[in-house]
């Protein structure tokens, strides 16, 4: 089972969990029924945005600075205007 196929089937089985208690086919305390599973929805997507942000923020700041490919870069770069000035394109 690929990696796709699997993560298609668990939403499927959290889907029909959330399907099954939304419509009460299992007895639930009425307060539970009635005001905390129709919300779910919304804080799913809510603490998945926060997962996200959290992701992006840990991969900022563990970002590694390379100074090696900056120097070659610039090196690279003053190696094609060279060439470019030697077939009469005008390079600033």
């Amino acid at each position: 089972m690929t990696r796709a196929q699997q993560t298609i089937s668990v939403l499927l089985l959290v889907s029909s969990l959330y399907l099954v208690l939304y419509l009460g086919l299992v007895p639930l305390n009425e307060t539970f029924q009635t005001e905390i599973i129709p919300v779910l929805p919304f804080y799913a997507v809510i603490s998945f945005g926060c997962y996200l942000l959290g992701r992006l923020g840990l991969a900022i700041f563990t970002f590694n600075d390379v100074p090696e490919a900056h120097e070659e870069l610039q090196k690279e770069i003053e190696q094609a205007k060279i060439e470019l000035r030697q077939g009469k394109v005008e390079v600033d």
